[in-house]
């Protein structure tokens, strides 16, 4: 968990990264994998920046129903 909120973001890119590939295989899993980023609020500002950015890159691709669904709703307004 200390690596994963590194403040080098290098724990949210490779998570955003894995689950951009799994979701074209296992929307399910893809859409469990992503929940870690979208408690971005439980952290202090510049992680939670961090993390929102790599819900939006994630946002970004040609997501299934499940991932899209979780990924837009844990993006703020």
């Amino acid at each position: 968990l200390t690596q994963f909120h590194a403040i080098s973001a290098e724990g949210y890119e490779f998570l955003a990264q894995h689950i951009v590939q799994i979701d074209a295989m296992n929307p399910q899993i893809a859409a469990r994998l992503v929940a870690p980023l979208t408690k971005w609020q439980r952290q202090d500002a510049q992680r939670q920046a961090l993390m929102l950015a790599q819900l939006r890159w994630i946002a970004g691709h040609s997501l299934s129903n499940d991932l899209y669904e979780v990924v837009t709703k844990s993006l703020p307004v």
